[in-house]
């Protein structure tokens, strides 16, 4: 037997599970996917995902790799891979979608050869029943522009202990931030970021505390204070999960 190692791109809506890690005790979106991967290759399959999204977070892009085991080290054609991604589309929930999957060798990991992670956030300022769950509802408009005064200060630091929860686990704290900035969308707004890696809770606090400066409760420049301080008490508060957007991963 020979093991041959696929990545797999699929898309999906958060708004019914805790993340994309298994857990004890609740739906996740990898534990979902990796049934449905042992169903259609009849035999055990266990993902690793390019990164995590926390509970109620949406994917518009997202990657994993799994092995599996077969009989030669020829690997599936693109008719056979196209037969899985229909297979695992039938039987996995409206939320959750396959694009592709294809093999790669041994060495590739969908987490650790990712170089670039790009997220979204999504504000509107009126009662909008097709948005509900995909974007924060504000009723005041904050000044876009004192918050992107922000957000280019954000860009000079490298350590985010203080928009990182507590107690993550994680070697260091340090993310190079590439692209941030928001964006004027119709009747609402988005923030845009980009950056080699994330912590858990680091968008949607930056969000949060970005907030606080485009509603003129802190100046732009207190942001390095905040940064600097390294405590999360100091940052803003946690915007709600449902606006934010995982939307590329680059390799």
């Amino acid at each position: 037997m020979i093991t041959q190692r696929y990545f797999i791109e699929l898309s999906y809506d958060g708004t019914n599970y805790h993340g994309w890690q298994t857990q004890p005790n609740a739906v996740a979106v990898q534990e979902v996917l990796d049934k449905a991967l042992s169903t259609v290759l009849r035999q055990p399959v266990e993902t690793v995902g390019c990164g995590r999204t926390d509970t109620g977070v949406h994917a518009k892009e997202f990657f994993a790799h799994f092995d599996i085991q077969t009989i030669d080290d020829r690997p599936r054609t693109i008719d056979e891979t196209a037969t899985v991604v229909r297979s695992l589309n039938s039987i996995l929930p409206k939320d959750i979608a396959i694009k592709n999957v294809f093999a790669v060798t041994a060495e590739a990991h969908a987490r650790f050869d990712a170089t670039l992670r790009s997220y979204e956030y999504h504000i509107h300022f009126s009662k909008d029943p097709f948005k509900t769950g995909y974007s924060w509802e504000l009723r005041d408009r904050p000044d876009v522009e004192l918050m992107n005064k922000a957000a280019v200060i954000i860009m000079e630091y490298t350590d985010f202990s203080c928009f990182s929860k507590s107690n993550t686990q994680v070697k260091t704290n340090n993310c190079k931030i590439s692209k941030t900035g928001w964006i004027i969308e119709g009747d609402g707004m988005v923030f845009q970021i980009s950056a080699d890696r994330f912590l858990r809770n680091m968008v949607r606090a930056i969000v949060g505390t970005l907030i606080m400066v485009g509603r003129k409760e802190i100046e732009p420049e207190a942001v390095r204070t905040i940064i600097e301080s390294k405590n999360r008490s100091n940052a803003g508060m946690s915007v709600p999960a449902c606006g934010l957007f995982l939307t590329r991963v680059q390799y």
